[in-house]
């Protein structure tokens, strides 16, 4: 999945001169958390609720007045991504960085934002868990054709699989997290154990003796 499937498209955004206030209010109203700051056509930062939250708290070190422009407490330079670019690219810029959004731009110009909330609910669909859906967690030996084998043995039964999750497990094995289009999870996991995989998930779903 691609930035372009799951960013908010022309975001709305604000000028360095803008006050705080003025910042508040238009995130307020429109019940936003983050604005891209645009100058001459150029991202030059971005503000947060948060930041905004902090610059006006009677606890900060430094207090700001309401009329104090944006451009004194923005983030600049920003971290940014692109429409064409892999979630999972934004996601560990994201997770590296601490941060809660990234301004999408289209030759050097503001197309978009993707924010947590996007990415976790592009992580979901991928999933499949929005469809009626049984789930299988299996461990793997991490070598060629034993994916396909699983696959075809899932298929014989005519089974739908709606989605499928690898990652890199301990002792140099897979682990494949599967949706599949059964909730009579328990009859494929015991067919799946006995042809001599490891399931994880049913946990009770013991191979047949």
């Amino acid at each position: 999945m691609l930035i372009r499937e799951v960013m908010h498209l022309n975001p709305i955004s604000i000028s360095p001169e803008t006050s705080l206030s003025d910042t508040y209010n238009l995130m307020n109203d429109n019940n936003i958390r983050h604005l891209p700051i645009i100058k001459n056509d150029l991202l030059v930062g971005i503000v947060s609720d948060r930041d905004v939250r902090l610059a006006t708290s009677k606890f900060a070190k430094t207090s700001y007045e309401p009329g104090t422009m944006i451009s004194e407490i923005m983030s600049h330079p920003v971290e940014t991504t692109r429409p064409s670019e892999p979630i999972e690219v934004a996601i560990q810029t994201m997770r590296q960085f601490k941060i809660g959004c990234l301004p999408v731009l289209d030759d050097y110009k503001l197309v978009g934002i993707v924010t947590v909330a996007n990415l976790l609910d592009a992580m979901l669909l991928m999933t499949g868990v929005h469809y009626p859906s049984g789930r299988l967690d299996v461990r793997l030996k991490d070598r060629a054709g034993e994916i396909a084998k699983l696959t075809k043995l899932i298929a014989d039964r005519n089974i739908n699989i709606h989605s499928i999750l690898s990652y890199p497990d301990a002792n140099g094995k897979l682990r494949v997290v599967f949706r599949v289009s059964t909730m009579e999870i328990r009859p494929l996991a015991k067919a799946i154990c006995n042809a001599d995989f490891e399931v994880l998930w049913p946990i009770q779903a013991s191979c047949v003796e």
